[in-house]
C-alpha cells in the first residue's frame, strides 16, 4: 500500500506548508513528486535551525520528493516546467492568486491543453471575493474564521499552537486530489481542484456557526475545558499534575457521581441534572469538581476515572509527548543526517513505514534537466 501511487507523476511550484502537505502525503503513497523551488529555496528551508540545523516544518513536509530549481521569471526555466507539466498526472501550486497565471500556468488553460491533468490551486481566500488578493499566512485565517474568537481563556483569545489553517488545506488538498483521480481511471477527465484555508477551516467552525445560528448559543473561551460539555476539562490533582476527563452522556454522569465524586444525589440536585443545567452552572460545577480531583494524586484519580468507566488522559508537555508510548517513529534521512520524525498517521495492513529522504536544494536540478532535454530530442523538439 506505501506505493499505491507509484506511477503518478506529481508537479509542484509549492513552498511553506499547505501545498507541501498535500504533495508530501502523495510523496509517502509512492508518487513521484517534483518540487519546483526559486533558486533561493522554499522559504519555508529557513523558519529555524533546529532539527540538524534545517527548518522543522520543511523536514516534515518534504521527504520523498525531488528538488528542481527553477526561475519562472526564465523564459528557458518556463519552457522546462512546460515540458514537466506535460508529462505530469497532477500539478500543484500555492503562489499568490493570480500569479501562476501571469506566469503562463494557469489551470483553466492547462487543463484545456491537457485534459487529463489534475490541477490543485491552493489559496488563503479562494479565487475570489474582497480577500482573494490578501497575502493570508495561517494566524491571519485562524483570527478570520473566528477559530481565535473560541480559542483561549476568559482573559483572552490565541492562536492554535500549530499552523492549523495550513494543515487543514494541505488534508483537503490532499483528499480531493485522490478523489479526482479516482475519478480520472473511470472517465479519463482530469479535474481542476480550489482549495483556500478560509475554506478549509471555516469547513471545521460548522459547530460553534450553527450553534449560534440557530440556537442563540454563543461558544465562550474556555481554556482547557470543553465550551458545550460539563464537566469535560483539565484538573489539579494533589500532586500538581492536571487530568483530563470527560462526561459525554446522562449514563455517565450518573457513574461519575456516584463512583468518583462520591455524590449520588448531585444527579438529582437541581442545576445539575442535565448537560445544559450543568452548563449554566458551570462554576458551582467546577468547584465541586475540583475539589475532588484535589483530594487524589494523579495517578489515584486516573485509576477511579477508569474504575468508573469514564475517559480520561494527561495534560502533557511536549517533553512528555516526544517519549509518549504511543507515538510512533520513523527515520527520515535529510542532508544533515538521520531524524526520528513521529510517522504517518495511516496504517495499512499492519506494514512497517519507509520514508524516502528530504531533498538538499536543487538536488535533482540537474537530472530533471537532463530528462526535459532528452524528451524534446525525442519529440524532436530542439532543447
Amino acid at each position: 500500500m506505501q506505493n499505491s501511487l507509484e506511477g503518478v507523476t506529481v508537479v509542484a511550484v509549492e513552498q511553506a506548508v499547505a501545498a507541501p502537505y498535500a504533495s508530501s502525503r502523495l510523496a509517502d503513497a509512492g508518487a513521484r513528486v517534483i518540487k519546483v523551488e526559486r533558486p533561493e529555496g522554499d522559504f519555508a528551508r529557513n523558519y529555524d535551525r533546529l532539527v540538524r540545523g534545517q527548518s522543522a516544518y520543511f523536514v516534515w513536509l518534504n521527504r520523498g520528493k525531488e528538488s528542481v530549481c527553477l526561475d519562472l521569471r526564465s523564459e528557458e526555466d518556463r519552457d522546462v516546467l512546460k515540458s514537466l507539466i506535460a508529462d505530469a498526472d497532477v500539478f500543484i501550486q500555492n503562489l499568490k492568486p493570480g500569479s501562476i497565471g501571469k506566469l503562463g500556468f494557469g489551470s483553466a488553460d492547462l487543463r484545456r491543453r491537457f485534459p487529463r491533468l489534475i490541477t490543485c490551486d491552493i489559496s488563503g481566500f479562494g479565487e475570489g471575493g474582497p480577500f482573494s488578493h490578501l497575502k493570508a499566512y495561517d494566524l491571519i485565517v485562524q483570527a478570520e474564521a473566528g477559530l481565535c474568537a473560541i480559542t483561549g481563556t476568559q482573559q483572552g483569545p490565541a492562536r492554535v499552537g500549530v499552523s492549523v489553517c495550513d494543515i487543514s488545506a494541505g488534508m483537503t488538498a490532499h483528499s480531493a486530489i485522490l478523489q479526482a483521480l479516482f475519478h480520472r481511471e473511470r472517465t479519463g477527465e482530469g479535474a481542476g481542484i480550489q482549495v483556500s484555508l478560509f475554506d478549509s477551516v471555516a469547513d471545521w467552525m460548522n459547530v460553534p456557526v450553527l450553534q449560534h445560528d440557530y440556537g442563540s448559543y454563543e461558544t465562550v473561551r474556555a481554556g482547557v475545558t470543553h465550551p458545550s460539555l460539563a464537566p469535560y476539562g483539565a484538573y489539579r490533582c494533589a500532586d500538581g499534575k492536571d487530568v483530563i476527563f470527560s462526561v459525554q452522556n446522562d449514563r455517565e454522569w450518573v457513574n461519575f457521581c456516584e463512583k468518583f465524586l462520591k455524590l449520588p444525589e448531585l444527579t438529582r440536585t437541581p442545576g445539575f441534572a442535565d448537560n445544559m443545567e450543568r452548563l449554566g452552572n458551570r462554576a458551582r460545577l467546577d468547584e465541586i469538581v475540583g475539589r475532588r480531583f484535589s483530594e487524589l494524586s494523579s495517578e489515584k484519580a486516573m485509576q477511579e476515572l477508569e474504575a468508573a468507566g469514564l475517559a480520561y488522559g494527561r495534560l502533557n508537555e511536549i517533553s512528555d509527548v516526544s517519549k509518549h508510548p504511543h507515538v510512533r517513529r520513523v527515520p527520515v534521512r535529510t542532508p544533515a543526517g538521520d531524524v526520528e520524525s513521529i510517522a504517518p498517521a495511516a496504517v495499512f495492513n499492519s506494514e512497517k513505514v519507509s520514508l524516502r529522504p528530504v531533498p538538499a536544494l536543487g538536488a535533482h536540478t540537474t537530472a530533471i534537466r537532463g530528462e526535459v532535454e532528452a524528451r524534446l530530442r525525442k519529440s524532436g523538439v530542439s532543447a
